[in-house]
């Protein structure tokens, strides 16, 4: 579904992503592991169409994904609608006067008859459980609360591949264990989970495979997570956990 061939990417002349190969199939849990600045977020964004390889493609299901065909508006349309991105910060993505227009809001912006509209608004707010919160304004709301609505919001558009940009940051450990087991939930019913993290606890749960980054900005394994957990010296090489980490085995 995904594959990234030899892509390279620079922030003015400084290196993010360097030598970049990577396939990942439909059904898939996987997680992007590795130190700040390393590369995964830059990745991320790639995925979604919001920056492109300057060296290197980028094939989702064997088309390739660049600034030309994202011109297309027919081509860009079906990759925002086959992929979902919630961002590391809900506020980057919430920007309606309510909660009931921001879910509505992708549906919208595909043309769907209002009715259509509403029946999505309406099964995401009773899956997330926010249907008293529709009438909120999303700025008010807790840092879980913004959490489910981006995630609702992306739902709306029941995309194939969810991507989450460091999706348990700023969420308590009650919130924390409810994304990761609506996360495994999802992915059970075939959506494709890809995401970036720090916190490792839940991992094992949800995304046997990994892809770890070293502050080189490469990759430096692509394996199963137990094997990546388990290699001590290379977790502490890349600067993912520090002296004392033991894994649990």
């Amino acid at each position: 579904m995904i594959e990234l061939k030899n892509v390279q990417f620079s922030y003015e002349n400084v290196s993010a992503l360097k030598d970049i190969n990577l396939t990942i199939a439909a059904g898939e849990s996987v997680a992007l592991l590795g130190s700040n600045g390393c590369g995964k977020s830059t990745l991320l964004k790639m995925l979604n169409g919001i920056l492109f390889p300057q060296k290197g493609a980028y094939y989702f299901q064997g088309d390739e994904v660049s600034k030309s065909s994202m011109k297309d508006a027919t081509f860009a349309k079906r990759l925002h609608q086959k992929i979902g991105f919630i961002f590391q910060n809900s506020d980057t993505q919430l920007f309606c006067a309510n909660v009931y227009d921001e879910i509505a809001f992708a549906p919208r912006q595909m043309g769907l008859e209002e009715k259509e509209v509403r029946k999505r608004v309406e099964d995401c707010l009773r899956l997330l459980n926010l249907e008293e919160f529709q009438n909120r304004t999303p700025y008010h709301l807790s840092g879980g609360e913004k959490k489910k609505v981006a995630l609702a919001c992306i739902l709306s558009m029941n995309p194939d591949i969810i991507v989450l940009d460091e999706p348990w940051n700023g969420l308590d450990p009650k919130t924390q264990r409810w994304l990761m087991n609506f996360l495994k939930e999802l992915n059970a019913r075939g959506k494709t989970i890809i995401l970036s993290t720090h916190n490792l606890e839940f991992l094992e749960e949800l995304t046997p495979r990994a892809i770890l980054f070293n502050e080189e900005h490469q990759i430096v394994a692509d394996q199963k997570l137990e094997e990546i957990l388990c290699n001590e010296e290379l977790l502490k090489e890349v600067n993912l956990v520090d002296q004392t980490y033991r894994y649990r085995v």
